[in-house]
């Protein structure tokens, strides 16, 4: 396998198991994407993730298929709900502390080193009932939660990631209503709930690395999500401008605090400030500033957790029947295209794009630090028939896998570890069982949820066993 012949980072997966079915059994409390799918009209079909690949209940034969892969790493997401079934430290749920210390102490028995999740987009439905994110309490609440999960599982979990997406947590969930908890409040709760997760982050790092990090020495970090983008036309000025703003509102928009500033991108908070003022908003500036009284959120990442499915074209957004309406989109002034020569998989926003990979951490390195990289979720999606022999998947493995190696062997950028989106075919949020990302099968129709193997999980396997036999160290 060339193609990975000539970096050493560490190839692994990732599977949500935030909803990992027993949505209601042994103590879980429910979770906003529980209201959100029991609310009829939101989800493909109405699916559910009440039993999803039900893997509270067949672990084992995740572990097989985690064992079957070769995995050195594996990516997990805890479901707080699980844990705390009202958010808070207040009713601690036993059997889900024993539910995530089995898969921990599993996974190490293994082999496997396990990266784990605390936010994946899943927040107590008792914590939304009190404002969810929109609420400035919700950060020490998260803090709370954190301190439990590092104090519970932290001497054997070395690698954490705090809040996976706040991008699209705040604007699918409170600009766009698209995802859970649903709200659409323009403008406003997008910036809102985006502010509250980066204190909530920040407060979560500050406290691993006062009391966790000295016993336990690991490394804390955000993922985030982004696209690569280019300008539609590079010799237009405002497409030029446009595909600037794109970034500033979206990578730079948690990036900028966390690796840059300490505080959000220059243009970011002039765009907003400025639209602010022409629309008369009373609150006066939409975009929170960060308290002088919390600690800082510069620097709060040992490394760069990235997540990347995609690219854009981008062009100038000029709407004018938009331009006296409140809305994010509006102030990003900013609208991303497909190229019409990158295919598409499955899903209509899912451009596969493995150059952008290679070009956006190259970008990272160059704008924001030379910390490791962390590719945290990348794929394939599937939709339609299910095909066993997905050819086309198992080439955009390869594609991309080759456009990493690049990053790393030309352009010198520090990648630490790959994760693929992802182990099984799971519940793809809105768009319910009807894109299939997994490198396994899950079979949906039957009782049992039969696992079985995609061509491009054999072939991932034997990257994996390649560059295992690579990388090991020879006896002297």
């Amino acid at each position: 396998m060339w193609w990975v012949s000539r970096w050493r980072s560490e190839l692994s997966v990732e599977f949500p198991t935030y909803l990992p079915g027993g949505w209601n059994m042994d103590g879980r409390g429910p979770s906003i994407w529980d209201t959100f799918c029991h609310a009829k009209g939101r989800v493909f079909k109405d699916h559910t993730g009440d039993v999803a690949c039900n893997s509270y209940q067949l672990w084992e034969e995740d572990l097989k298929c985690i064992q079957q892969l070769g995995l050195t790493h594996y990516r997990l997401s805890i479901s707080w709900s699980r844990l705390l079934p009202d958010g808070t430290t207040n009713h601690v749920n036993p059997k889900g502390v024993a539910y995530y210390n089995k898969v921990i102490d599993d996974l190490i028995a293994c082999g496997v080193t396990p990266m784990i999740t605390l936010y994946h987009m899943d927040l107590p439905q008792a914590l939304q009932d009190l404002g969810g994110w929109s609420s400035t309490e919700i950060a020490d609440i998260f803090e709370n939660y954190a301190r439990f999960c590092f104090k519970t599982f932290g001497d054997r979990v070395k690698l954490w990631i705090t809040v996976n997406e706040p991008y699209v947590c705040a604007k699918l969930g409170h600009e766009d209503g698209i995802f859970a908890p649903g709200i659409k409040n323009p403008g406003i709760s997008v910036y809102l709930a985006g502010h509250n997760m980066l204190r909530a982050h920040t407060k979560a790092w500050h406290i691993y690395n006062t009391h966790f990090r000295p016993l336990q020495a690991g490394q804390v970090s955000l993922a985030l999500n982004s696209d690569w983008v280019e300008p539609l036309d590079p010799g237009c000025p405002k497409d030029a401008a446009a595909a600037e703003r794109y970034k500033a509102f979206t990578l730079d928009w948690f990036a900028c605090p966390v690796f840059c500033t300490g505080d959000y991108s220059e243009s970011m908070r002039a765009r907003i400030e400025t639209r602010s003022l022409d629309l008369g908003c009373k609150q006066g500036s939409r975009l929170p500033r960060f308290s002088k009284d919390e600690p800082s959120p510069l620097g709060t990442a040992d490394f760069f957790a990235l997540n990347y499915y995609t690219s854009r074209k981008v062009k100038d957004l000029n709407d004018a029947s938009m331009k006296n309406k409140l809305s994010f989109e509006r102030d990003q002034g900013a609208e991303g295209v497909v190229d019409p020569s990158w295919p598409i998989c499955g899903v209509h926003w899912l451009a596969v794009v493995p150059e952008g990979l290679r070009k956006l951490l190259k970008y990272i390195k160059d704008t924001y630090t030379s910390l490791p990289i962390y590719i945290t979720e990348n794929g394939f999606s599937q939709v339609g028939p299910v095909q066993i022999e997905d050819a086309d998947r198992s080439q955009f493995y390869q594609d991309t896998l080759q456009e990493v190696g690049k990053a790393i062997s030309q352009d010198r950028v520090n990648v630490k570890g790959y994760f693929a989106w992802s182990l099984l075919d799971n519940f793809e949020w809105s768009d319910g069982y009807s894109v299939r990302f997994g490198l396994f099968h899950v079979d949906f129709s039957t009782p049992e949820l039969k696992r079985t193997i995609y061509r491009s999980g054999r072939e991932y396997a034997a990257v994996i066993s390649s560059h295992r036999s690579q990388t090991k160290p020879k006896n002297i």
